[in-house]
Order: C-alpha cells, then structure tokens, then sequence
C-alpha cells in the first residue's frame, strides 16, 4: 500500500496572531496594515487571501478536499534558536503587495553591476548600517528580500527566478 502524504491543514489566524505578524513587520520594515485573510502552512509559511470566500467558506472548503494554498505565499516566519526571536522574511509576491508600506530598511541597488549580481541570485559584499532582514529597491521598483549582516546583503532569490549568466553553456 502506498502511503499519502501528510496532510498539513492551513490555519487562519487570529487576531492576535496575525497582530503579532503586523508587529513584527511594522518593526522591520514600517508596514502597518494588511488587508485580507491571513493564513499559515506549516510552522512557517504565511499566505495572504483577499478574494471573496469567507473564513468559515475556507474552512468548510478545506474539510471536503486538501488545499494546497490560499491566496498568495507572501513571508516566511524564522526563529532564531538561541534567542527564541521571530524574524518575518517577505517573499518577492509580499514585497510587490507591500511595498507602498514599506519606509524602513531599504537598500537601494546603485548601479547595474550590482543589480544584475542581485538579479542572478549572488550574494553583495556590501557593507552596511542595515542588519537583518531588508527590502532591495533599484530605483521605483522592490525586488526582493535580502539579510543585511556587517560584511555583506544575503539574497534570497529562489533558483528559479534568477536570471541565468548567459556565459554558461549548458
């Protein structure tokens, strides 16, 4: 007999939990509201739904068939665990529906250099005043998160969105 996967149910959160979250991110990055359902997979996965099914439509939805996701995956939680500290880290997707919001921690990319090394998915060996985790900004547009530490940004691009070096034969 083959065995199904485990199936994780996705959690709404409340209204502490999801001011937790604004917390965290108000902190980060200055955002002070979001709208819409939010919701979590797993221990760390957060997913953003504005359309029109209620809480309770959702719910009821997921009890007669297993739903992969609702709306749009939009920040990943981390624990740091030594402190116990949650950190947000926002997707590309959260970036773009926040970045009206967002006034603080931003480094903007000054030249093309460093944006095709960011657009590649490669490391800045930038030094900062910045740490933790930040939004990435050339000019009017956000472009992803990144994790300031004191010798360089992190990225956090995934392999599949990363523009490919075109010097590669593959």
């Amino acid at each position: 007999m083959i065995e199904q996967p485990r199936f994780i149910p996705l959690k709404i959160l409340n209204e502490r939990e999801r001011s937790d979250i604004i917390e965290i991110l108000q902190d980060t990055f200055g955002i002070k509201e979001i709208e819409g359902i939010m919701l979590q997979r797993g221990k760390e996965r957060l997913f953003l739904y504005k359309g029109s099914f209620t809480e309770k439509q959702i719910k009821a939805l997921e009890y007669e068939i297993p739903i992969e996701r609702v709306g749009v995956y939009f920040a990943k939680i981390i624990e740091d665990q030594k402190s116990k500290e949650r950190y947000i880290k926002l997707s590309i997707e959260g970036i773009q529906l926040l970045k009206d919001q967002i006034t603080k921690n931003i480094y903007e990319l000054e030249s093309d250099e460093q944006i095709d090394a960011w657009m590649k998915g490669q490391d800045l060996n930038i030094k900062t005043d910045l740490r933790g985790f930040i939004a990435i900004k050339y000019k009017n547009d956000f472009l992803g998160c990144g994790k300031a530490s004191a010798e360089k940004i992190g990225n956090f691009i995934p392999k599949t969105r990363r523009l490919r070096d075109k010097s590669i034969i593959t």
